[in-house]
Formats: C-alpha cells, sequence, structure tokens
C-alpha cells in the first residue's frame, strides 16, 4: 500500500505539533501494514521524510527555528558595521524582518550569462552592462549606471570592517563569490561567508530568497570565516572562468575544494551549459525543449516552473534570465520554437517545436549549424558554423570543427 508523502515546506519553517498530527495520521497506515507499528515509528516516518535522520533531530531543529524567531536580536544585529552581501535583493527585506540593521549590498550582475573576460574595470564593465542591456531590453544608460555602482560599491569590501556573503550552491551565486575573493588584494579584517545548498524540510530548496525570516536568523550563527586558501581558489576560478578555452574550468569543476565545497558542482553545471557534442544544445536549452516536445504547446512561465521544480539539477537561472536564454531559439532565423499571443506577456506566451526543434532534440540536426547568435560562457564565445567547444558525454570540454 502507497503512503501519502509527507509534504515540505517551501521556506523553511517547520512547525512541531503539525507533525506530529501528521504522524497520528500516518499510525492507522501503517498498522494495516504491521499492525504492531507504534507512534514513534510514524514520528520517525514523517522525520525521515522530511530530511532528518530521527523524530529527536527534527525536533531539534525546530526547537533552534523557534529561538531563532523568538531572539532577533541574539546574534542577528551583531555590531552597526557589518555589511551584508548578496547577489541580488532578494533577502534584503527579510534580513530586516529577522533583526538585521546593518548595511545591504549586492552583486546583481547575471555572470552566468554573456560575455565575462580578463579586462581592464572600465572595458569589464562596459562588456556588462552592454550584454545586460541586450538581453534584458535595459536602457544602455541605466544599465552601465547600475553595473558601474555595484562595482564601485564592491571594491569597499577589501577595506570593510565586517562583511558576511550570502551564498547559495548554485552557478549564479558562486560566480558571484569567487568575483567578489578574487578582487581582493588582500583578506579584509573580517570577511565570513554563510553558504547553504538545502534546508532541513525543504524537499526542493532553489534559493535563500524562498526562505523565511526566522530560517536567516537561524543561518546566522553557521556563518564561517573566509581564510587565504579561499581567496587564492577564487582567483584560480576565475581566471579560468574569464578564459578563452574552457579547459582549466574543467579541471576545476571535476576537482574537490574544500575551501569553496560548493564551487566544483556549480562550475561543472556551468560547463553544461556548452553546446551538447550531439545536438549543440546547453542543458537550460535540452530541458526546455523536452518538455515542450512531451506536453506540447505550452505557457513560456510554465515551462520556467517545471524546470525550477522538478527538471533543473542546479537551479540558477531566474525567470528573466530564463526568458533571455530562449530568445535565440525563438528569434533566429531557422527557430527551434514558436511563440504564439506574442501581444500577452511573455510568461502567457505559448511555445511549440518547430520540424527543426524536433530534428535538434531527436540528434538529428547540430543546433549550431542554424542558429543565428553567438553565445557566451565565460570567456568562451560560442559563433554559429565555426570550430568551437562543446560538451562530451564525460562533461570534458572538447572541440568540434
Amino acid at each position: 500500500m502507497s503512503q501519502r508523502p509527507v509534504t515540505s515546506t517551501t521556506d523553511g519553517r517547520l512547525n512541531l505539533e503539525q507533525q506530529r498530527k501528521r504522524a497520528k495520521e500516518l499510525l492507522p497506515r501503517l498498522k494495516i501494514q504491521d499492525p504492531s507499528a507504534t507512534l514513534s515509528q510514524a514520528q520517525w516516518q514523517v522525520a525521515r521524510q522530511l530530511g532528518f535522520s530521527s523524530w529527536p533531530k527534527l525536533k531539534a531543529h525546530v526547537d533552534a527555528l523557534d529561538f531563532a524567531a523568538g531572539h532577533p536580536d541574539f546574534h542577528a544585529s551583531d555590531e552597526a558595521r557589518t555589511t551584508h552581501w548578496r547577489c541580488g535583493n532578494d533577502i534584503a527585506h527579510s534580513l530586516q524582518l529577522a533583526g538585521f540593521k546593518d548595511q545591504f549590498r549586492m552583486l546583481a550582475d547575471p555572470l552566468c550569462m554573456g560575455p565575462v573576460r580578463d579586462l581592464p574595470k572600465e572595458d569589464f564593465r562596459a562588456l556588462r552592462s552592454a550584454f545586460i542591456s541586450q538581453a534584458f531590453a535595459l536602457n544602455p544608460a541605466d544599465a552601465a549606471r547600475r553595473i558601474a555602482d555595484e562595482y564601485a560599491q564592491l571594491e569597499s569590501l577589501a577595506t570593510a570592517e565586517h562583511s558576511v556573503l550570502w551564498c547559495e550552491a548554485d552557478a549564479y551565486d558562486q560566480l558571484f563569490l569567487i568575483r567578489a575573493l578574487a578582487g581582493l588584494e588582500q583578506l579584509p579584517k573580517k570577511l565570513e561567508l554563510i553558504e547553504v545548498d538545502r534546508i532541513p524540510g525543504v524537499e526542493r530548496f532553489i534559493g535563500i530568497g524562498q526562505l523565511a525570516p526566522d530560517v536567516l536568523a537561524w543561518l546566522w550563527p553557521q556563518r564561517r570565516l573566509i581564510n587565504e586558501h579561499a581567496v587564492q581558489l577564487a582567483k584560480q576560478a576565475w581566471a579560468a572562468y574569464c578564459d578563452s578555452s574552457p579547459v582549466t574550468l574543467a579541471k576545476l569543476a571535476h576537482g574537490k575544494h574544500p575551501a569553496l565545497p560548493f564551487l566544483a558542482p556549480a562550475l561543472l553545471r556551468l560547463l553544461q551549459e556548452l553546446p551538447g557534442i550531439r545536438d549543440g544544445l546547453s542543458l537550460t536549452e535540452r530541458l526546455a525543449l523536452t518538455y515542450i516536445a512531451e506536453v506540447g504547446p505550452v505557457p513560456f512561465g510554465r515551462v520556467y516552473a517545471e524546470l525550477m521544480a522538478r527538471r533543473e539539477p542546479l537551479p540558477f537561472l531566474g525567470d528573466m534570465m530564463f526568458h533571455a536564454v530562449l530568445r535565440p531559439l525563438i528569434d533566429g532565423e531557422q527557430p527551434l520554437l514558436t511563440e504564439s499571443q506574442a501581444d500577452r506577456d511573455w510568461p502567457q506566451r505559448v511555445l511549440a517545436l518547430t520540424p527543426l526543434g524536433h530534428a535538434v532534440l531527436n540528434g538529428r540536426a547540430y543546433w549550431l549549424d542554424h542558429a543565428s547568435q553567438e553565445r557566451w560562457l565565460g570567456g568562451v564565445c560560442l559563433k554559429p558554423r565555426q570550430p568551437h567547444w562543446a560538451m562530451d558525454d564525460r562533461h570534458q570540454p572538447v572541440r568540434r570543427d
């Protein structure tokens, strides 16, 4: 007999009384299978389904969350000189609600998209602002101003009294992390990192921005000091990401790095945005096309939701970023997708595969033989109908002529 799953939270909140009620509801179903089943066994199953090894571990975690929520100033406020850094503004308000009263800064540049090259400061900022303006249809002056302001603020990291970087394990955050650390000539007085790849009780952890304020307060004591090893590793990784060849990046992606333990998986996921050796699709493109092929014509926003909820192995794209990633598949001279109901906002527009889209997805055609736009992965430029780097079945970069 199948058991009804115990639904996990999405924001990290857990109510112990609610879990006790679920255990009591589960017990009669367990007794059908085993008349000797006890409430303790039901509680153990509830705990396991929420990601805990035992009921006491679940209870201890809920107690810790309750303490953090009930004592918002116990550590959260810290000294007034603390600056909290993030790769977007998704936790700015929640930090205030949790009791953090310090400065908040962000570097929202989506470094996982577009050209990222080793250039002098002003040239680099001009490169990034031009890409952001084009990809997201922003006013060029506004994009340039935002990039200039964010990177100017990032320079203050080197001299700040106390800074804390809030990161998760995905490519967007890990690139923000290595960019921030790579710019340091020496370690600041006190630089700390809060880094997380999962939250107890959250079945599908997408990012810190989904967490409740009291969960942020619970994370605060788990911060750790950034050491010199982490800074040097970040410099190596950043240089490899800016390189026109992905070979060094792949070596880092297939290694283990205790100083920044989430870096290698994020880099490996990034490398999967190189064209696949058989179809020329990035993993994001392949996942999207596969879903559209399975369900037929489907709204743009539902494709994004499906990838984030189930198919994307390490979610790193925001909704507007995902939209920008798929535009070349729609707007090219030989598109892989059609977009109908264009008078609606883009999430409501309906996508369907073209015959070429089906052919590419099935490996009977190669996307870069038909694409109209060049694409970048860091410093690697991918030009249609020209020799380029691709990803083989072993997740290693190879040249494709």
